[in-house]
C-alpha cells in the first residue's frame, strides 16, 4: 500500500515537473515575434494562432535543416500538446474555463511551433549567405 503510494505521489511529481517545464519552454518562445515572411508561408493572420495549425506547422519545421538546438523541445511540446488536448476534452464535461485554459495552452503549442519554423527559415538564410560568401 505505501509502495503504491510512493509510485502515484512520484507519478504526479513528475507530471507537475513535465508541465512546468514544457511552460516554460513555451513562455520563452511566446517573446519571439513572428516575421512577415513565416506569417505569409503559414498563413497566419494577426498575433494568434490558432491551435489546430500545430500539426501543420510542425510538419513544416520539420521541412526545414535541423537546427540541433530546438529538436527535444519540439518533442516536449508535442507531447505537451496532445496533453492539453485530452484535457480540453475532458474539461468540456465538467468545466468550461479548464476547457478554455487549454485550448489556450494549445493555441501557446501552435505559436511555438511557428516560433521553431521561424527560427529555421532565419538559420538557413544564414546558412544560404554563408555558402554564397564563400563562392
Amino acid at each position: 500500500m505505501i509502495a503504491a503510494l510512493i509510485c502515484v505521489a512520484s507519478l504526479a511529481a513528475l507530471l507537475q515537473f513535465f508541465m512546468a517545464h514544457s511552460r516554460a519552454v513555451i513562455a520563452v518562445y511566446r517573446r519571439s515575434e513572428l516575421s512577415e515572411q513565416v506569417r505569409e508561408v503559414a498563413g497566419i493572420e494577426g498575433q494568434n494562432v490558432s491551435s489546430e495549425q500545430f500539426g501543420r506547422l510542425v510538419q513544416l519545421v520539420r521541412l526545414c535543416p535541423q537546427k540541433s538546438d530546438d529538436q527535444t523541445d519540439l518533442k516536449v511540446v508535442g507531447v505537451y500538446y496532445r496533453m492539453m488536448g485530452v484535457l480540453r476534452s475532458v474539461g468540456r464535461a465538467f468545466s468550461s474555463r479548464i476547457s478554455a485554459w487549454a485550448e489556450s495552452e494549445r493555441s501557446a503549442c501552435a505559436y511555438f511551433a511557428a516560433v521553431a519554423l521561424d527560427r529555421r527559415i532565419a538559420n538557413s538564410r544564414d546558412l544560404l549567405a554563408q555558402q554564397m560568401g564563400e563562392n
